[in-house]
């Protein structure tokens, strides 16, 4: 099977994010060292999904971005030439799916952390700022992106609550639009080009990012009882 690639890099930091595996990616200091990692980020994410995994993967650049932010701390702008056409109803409830899985898992996973407050990460900034080092701080992080990410397709909501619950009040929201199927792509933020596909990648993208992060600090923080709710390889 073939894994469809999107290239976003600056120089030769590269984000690879799969076009037909919604949320995977892998990155690296270069293209190459990016795709080895895609093979075994597919796996791993089917076996999140509960899907089987195919004999063969095999990854493929179709489509390219250069960027110049700071790809190496995830920073990232592209939107895919896939993500600007239409979502069938069948199409979008199945991505729905797949973001509150993953904001579920992501809770989950919070929630089997011993101490919230307590890491073993040394501080570090990138673009954003502070990097999140205890578990608190990166479910704050991730949570809080609900009300930025719904806000640059147009729809008013909040990151009130748990993760679940604040992006399920903001799918409600979205549904309320009329023709939101027709997946406008709106010029957002920093003249960054969004659309309801970005929109449902990102979550589950971003989630992905910090779940990873989470997991690797609680495993170094308090030992390999934490759960592998996001199957990690």
């Amino acid at each position: 099977m073939k894994i469809q690639c999107v290239w976003e890099h600056n120089g030769n930091d590269s984000i690879l994010y799969s076009n037909n595996f919604v949320g995977a990616y892998t990155r690296g200091e270069t293209k190459d060292i990016a795709l080895q990692k895609m093979a075994k980020e597919i796996e791993s994410y089917l076996e999140w999904k509960g899907e089987a995994v195919p004999d063969s993967l095999e990854a493929v650049i179709v489509q390219e971005k250069s960027s110049t932010l700071v790809i190496s701390d995830a920073d990232s702008d592209v939107l895919f030439t896939e993500e600007k056409k239409p979502l069938s109803k069948l199409e979008y409830e199945e991505l729905k799916a797949l973001a509150l899985k993953s904001a579920q898992d992501f809770q989950n996973l919070y929630e089997a952390i011993p101490d919230k407050n307590r890491s073993c990460l040394l501080a570090r900034k990138t673009f954003y700022g502070q990097v999140p080092r205890t578990a608190f701080e990166m479910y704050e992080h991730t949570k809080n992106v609900n009300d930025y990410y719904f806000g640059e397709i147009g729809v008013v909501t909040d990151h009130e609550g748990t993760i679940v619950e604040c992006r399920r009040r903001g799918f409600v929201l979205l549904e309320i639009q009329p023709d939101f199927l027709k997946n406008t792509v709106y010029l957002g933020s920093y003249g960054e080009e969004w659309s309801l596909r970005k929109v449902l990648r990102r979550f589950i993208w971003h989630d992905r990012i910090h779940a990873k992060a989470m997991y690797r600090m609680a495993v170094k923080t308090f030992g390999d009882s934490i759960p592998n709710v996001f199957c990690f390889v």
